[in-house]
């Protein structure tokens, strides 16, 4: 088995669609199970430029399905092999676009970073289109940085510049803005704390707007990982909310570290309770973001407004 993760430096829509229409047509003939996950003004073209083979397909909107760049790995890529057990995956996977925010674009390096090591070894394919006329140079370099192979006017060749997933990953493993001064916050240090925490956040996510399932998503979320700081450490923690460029933010604070840098990205065995509270989060809010270092943990989840 082997795992293939090329990135595609596209600079117009016609270098595009021949890459990615001939890599899908070579996987179909193989025998490959095939998903095209990207932003949603790019399915219609796609699916048009391939009439033949249009019905072994899977076509996902990454704009909806991969909105949290931490989600992509366990809800679409793990999650699409996990139904096709047995046989190689091949996958067009467009997560970094140029309308990623800067408080997104961290969060997008590092799962192309982890994307390498959660794979290694699987048999698996991963084609990774960028528009590098869009994109800015850093952003060209952190592909480089995170693609072992490039793909750049139909030929393929190595990256010099490929790193290791991890230290790319805890590179990006930076302090986070402080939270306003204004801010709202709760404590909690015990488990009779966290129903006050739960209405804490449901209060002023309902105040912000966010319609009743996703302030019940973001409730859930901030519970699951209130309880894990309460398992894995003794020092209660923290939960603030503030308001930042049309989204909720919803800080849950502690004294914990999280050791493991693919938390949060593979699934739990269901067969072992706990293991979930970061995975979940990823799963129902719109991005998480997460700086960690021993005694002391931050992790923040946005919802869009």
């Amino acid at each position: 088995m082997s795992f293939d993760h090329p990135a595609l430096l596209h600079r117009d829509a016609g270098d595009y669609l021949r890459i990615t229409t001939g890599f899908v047509r070579e996987a179909v003939a193989a025998g490959d199970a095939v998903l095209v996950a990207v932003p949603g003004h790019r399915l219609g073209p796609l699916r048009d430029a391939l009439p033949d083979v249009a019905a072994a397909v899977s076509f996902t909107d990454m704009t909806e399905a991969g909105r949290n760049p931490g989600r992509i790995i366990p809800g679409v890529l793990l999650a699409f092999a996990s139904t096709h057990t047995g046989r190689r995956i091949s996958v067009v996977a467009e997560s970094i676009r140029p309308v990623r925010s800067a408080v997104e674009y961290p969060a997008c390096v590092q799962h192309e970073a982890l994307l390498n090591a959660v794979f290694a070894g699987r048999d698996a394919s991963i084609l990774c289109p960028f528009d590098v006329g869009c994109l800015d140079p850093a952003a060209v370099d952190d592909v480089r940085r995170t693609h072992p192979v490039l793909i750049v006017d139909g030929r393929r060749h190595d990256s010099p510049d490929f790193a290791d997933p991890f230290a790319v990953a805890e590179e990006l493993n930076r302090p986070l803005p402080t939270a306003p001064g204004d801010a709202a916050w709760v404590a909690y240090a015990a488990p009779t704390d966290l129903s006050r925490v739960r209405r804490f956040t449901g209060t002023h996510a309902t105040k912000a707007g966010l319609p009743d399932p996703r302030v019940e998503d973001l409730v859930t979320a901030v519970n699951e990982l209130a309880e894990n700081t309460l398992v894995h450490t003794s020092g209660g923690g923290a939960v603030t909310v503030w308001m930042d460029d049309g989204r909720l933010v919803c800080e849950v604070s502690d004294e914990g570290f999280i050791a493991d840098p693919l938390a949060g990205r593979i699934p739990a065995d269901p067969r072992v309770p706990g293991g979930r509270g970061l995975l979940l989060a990823h799963y129902l809010c719109d991005l998480v973001r997460v700086h960690t270092r021993p005694g002391a943990t931050t992790i923040r989840l946005y919802m869009a407004l």
